[in-house]
């Protein structure tokens, strides 16, 4: 069944590309009645962060996330390990270490054979075994487009849960994976990927965002987040909404993952690029005249992609020889938050 099919081809999105629209999102989930208060739920879903915390005692609380989408490459290992950093990296972004996961899995039967299938969930139980966690179980479905990803638990301390909305003013802007997933991804489904690109696609997103679980023990570290679906304009965003406070991006800042500038001048993107900032463009101000090509990169949607982190700027150079100790030898201060109306500034 599975012999000579793309798993790209039976897909109509792929990777974190696939996610709702921002604007989209928010207007269906402004239609969800409010939830009672609940004292033990830390984090909700009151600023769109990673993940939901609740508190188990005082010295523990739960981390809880999913993350599943339609498959970004043909190898079907390659899809698994993808989906399942993905999905691990909710709970690195809220400080938290996670304990395990579970399968989520829809696959559609009578078009892929086991063998495929069970590569696909083999890619994710290694990348689980290589962050110390089981996958102890799961969920699956006959589906039309084959979907997999993770219902990933985790633990931290109460008292040293990260979100996406502790930044304060003259906090610096450090991103610890570059930019260019989408088109990389997109370069991929035409056909237009070299294998140096393809090699520069797969290490980026298999790599976990270990860097989080140490973030809580650093002092000055305010806010994180990680950059997926929305692109670090739309990330950004986020986390200055949760501030109250404008966050300024150097555009030229992000480092860019090998092969991506020639690629995305060369017209490769994504469709969600364009989606992205029909959503949110109207909250970004562009003070220098950012060239197109270059404002796709900055909505680019990240599959797996890298921690966004708020902190002092004396704490700066701590951070960034923790995250190259972390194997995230490109990490870049690519901003600051700044007193002024929630939203992005282009510098």
């Amino acid at each position: 069944m599975s012999e000579n099919v793309r798993l790209t081809s039976l897909a109509h999105g792929g990777g974190c590309g696939c996610k709702l629209a921002p604007a989209v999102l928010q207007d269906i989930i402004s239609r969800v009645p409010a939830a009672a208060a609940f004292p033990d739920l830390l984090v909700g879903t009151e600023t769109s962060d990673d993940a939901a915390v609740w508190r188990l005692n005082d010295t523990q609380a739960l981390v809880a996330t999913t993350d599943f989408f339609m498959p970004v490459v043909d190898d079907p290992f390659d899809f698994g390990r993808i989906a399942a950093t993905n999905a691990l990296s909710d709970v690195y972004a809220m400080g938290g270490a996670p304990i395990f996961a579970l399968a989520i899995v829809g696959m559609p039967v009578n078009t892929l054979d086991a063998d495929t299938i069970g590569r696909i969930l083999a890619g994710g139980a290694s990348v689980c075994a290589e962050a110390g966690v089981p996958v102890a179980g799961g969920h699956s479905i006959d589906s039309v487009e084959p979907i997999y990803g993770l219902v990933a638990l985790g633990l931290v301390h109460p008292d040293k849960v990260l979100t996406n909305k502790g930044g304060r003013a003259g906090d610096v802007l450090i991103l610890t994976k570059p930019l260019g997933v989408g088109v990389l991804s997109a370069a991929f489904k035409q056909e237009r990927l070299d294998p140096a690109g393809y090699a520069a696609l797969i290490d980026s997103t298999t790599k976990l965002n270990v860097l989080g679980r140490r973030l809580p023990d650093v002092a000055g570290v305010h806010a994180v987040t990680d950059v997926t679906g929305f692109g670090l304009i739309g990330h950004a965003l986020e986390m200055a909404g949760g501030a109250g406070l404008t966050a300024e991006l150097d555009v030229a800042a992000p480092p860019l993952l090998d092969g991506v500038e020639a690629l995305v001048t060369a017209g490769v993107r994504t469709g969600a690029s364009g989606r992205n900032w029909a959503s949110y463009g109207a909250k970004v101000t562009d003070a220098t005249g950012v060239p197109d090509w270059r404002r796709d990169l900055l909505t680019d949607p990240q599959t797996s992609g890298g921690l966004l982190i708020a902190v002092a700027p004396e704490a700066a150079d701590r951070l960034m020889d923790l995250a190259r100790a972390d194997g995230f030898g490109r990490a870049a201060v690519v901003g600051r938050l700044v007193a002024g109306p929630p939203g992005v500034r282009l510098v």
